[in-house]
């Protein structure tokens, strides 16, 4: 071993991080063969209940709706993620809180031990799939949330079998693996359900493939406005829920915000009632969890004024939905977008579905290895069509999305809007920069 090389018993959590990322020459290789080689060899046979999530949208906010019923049920829940913002931590939960440095650390040691007896290479992604279900194997949680983190059929998650199977939408993103029709991204995402087991589906418009999967694999397909459901109020002041465990009036509104979120409320109650058997939960349960839910970065609104609203939505799906609630909450003079998306997403389309609601553009660039530049996001801008009157003025670019914030921040009257969107990446530089902010103000307090 390298004498600039930690000894695995030594290394910190950004070491392992490094080290997952050489590990695989890939950074994302489809396919269940090595990771489940590795699975066995750990012996990882969960007990308890798993809930997986899949979708093109709406994953994470599903997630988190259900983790926080369940909390609030008293059940100790492991909740598994992806990608995250700030944190590594962040992706994988266990009873709501973020798993310890430690406790990551060790997990991973565990399954880089058995991935060397396995004589195999694992993405980053595998390998974290693997600990975090080590993890939740050795203090064991009662039930499982998973993410899929692409795809469905043939991603990591999927060498687990759920006991409910959750699609939250079908759209068009990562067609490189997916496939370029509707249909076929379809059929990968359904590769999650499984025989006898409930598949619960929140897309409205479900293609062929699904239900033709649903069918062969003998899966319980439960569709939107189908077999569950969900009403508004007249005057707004709840909603109801409908679906096999019967019908729920007068829930709250939850914390997440966007329209769009009871589609995924929806689906998460549908899912809960589908295991109610194994972990039965109350009205009280519900109500609580709708209220207190956090889901950092989707329709996030940030204190004070001007008002910043920071979404991660990077296809034209999430972007639709985000033009959706922007119109929904209230008039401003003047909208700036920071905006700053990686080149292999479809930045046009992005652009098109937010167009008419952005007075200004701040296009800044990507450090990542698949970021945009500033200048390849303007061009983009400029094919959309989407720029005001005033042209190229209305168009700034900036080396990241920090800057372009910091402009914004300075620009921006306080009737008006800053909307930051495009990536994760786009809204943790920007979560980043506000944090540095405010110790900055503590400090000179």
């Amino acid at each position: 071993m390298g004498t600039n090389v930690p000894h695995p018993e030594s290394r910190t959590l950004s070491d392992w991080l490094l080290r997952l990322e050489s590990i695989h020459p890939r950074t994302i290789e489809m396919g269940l063969e090595r990771v489940s080689r590795v699975r066995v060899e750990l012996g990882l046979v969960p007990s308890f209940p798993i809930i997986t999530v899949g979708g093109t949208n709406g994953k994470g906010s599903s997630c988190a709706m259900m983790e926080a019923i369940l909390s609030n049920a008293g059940y100790r829940v492991g909740c598994y993620t992806s990608p995250h913002l700030l944190r590594y931590n962040e992706r994988v939960r266990i009873g709501r809180q973020e798993a310890s440095d430690e406790a990551l650390c060790n997990a991973f040691q565990m399954v880089e031990s058995a991935r060397i007896r396995s004589g195999v290479t694992l993405t980053y992604f595998e390998f974290g799939t693997l600990a975090a279900m080590q993890l939740f194997s050795q203090v064991e949680v009662e039930i499982a949330i998973l993410e899929v983190g692409l795809g469905g059929r043939l991603d990591a998650v999927n060498i687990f079998d759920a006991d409910c199977a959750v699609l939250t939408s079908v759209d068009f993103d990562h067609m490189d693996y997916l496939g370029n029709t509707r249909e076929e991204i379809g059929f990968e995402k359904a590769g999650i359900f499984r025989s006898g087991k409930a598949a619960v589906c929140a897309e409205p418009d479900i293609p062929g493939s699904v239900y033709r999967h649903a069918n062969a694999v003998g899966a319980n397909l439960m569709h939107i406005g189908e077999h569950f459901g969900y009403s508004i109020g007249i005057d707004a002041a709840g909603w109801s829920y409908w679906g096999s465990g019967g019908k729920r009036h007068a829930l709250p509104y939850p914390a997440l915000r966007g329209a769009y979120q009871l589609r995924n409320a929806s689906a998460s109650l549908a899912a809960l009632d589908s295991i109610r058997d194994r972990a039965p939960i109350t009205m009280s349960d519900i109500r609580q969890g709708l209220l207190d839910v956090v889901w950092p970065g989707r329709f996030q609104v940030l204190p004070g004024r001007p008002v910043t609203v920071l979404d991660v939505a990077h296809n034209p799906g999430a972007a639709h939905a985000l033009a959706s609630s922007l119109d929904s909450v209230g008039l401003y003079q003047k909208t700036y977008a920071v905006f700053a998306m990686l080149k292999d997403k479809d930045i046009i389309g992005v652009a098109r579905a937010l167009g008419s609601r952005v007075d200004t553009w701040l296009a800044a660039g990507i450090s990542a290895p698949r970021g945009a530049t500033s200048d390849e996001v303007a061009q983009a801008l400029e094919e959309a069509g989407v720029v005001k009157e005033g042209g190229e003025e209305a168009i700034r670019r900036f080396p990241d999305p920090a800057a372009a914030y910091a402009f914004a921040c300075e620009q921006a009257a306080r009737n008006d809007r800053i909307c930051v969107f495009g990536s994760f990446h786009t809204v943790a530089e920007v979560l980043r920069y506000q944090n540095m902010r405010r110790r900055k103000t503590v400090e000179h307090g």
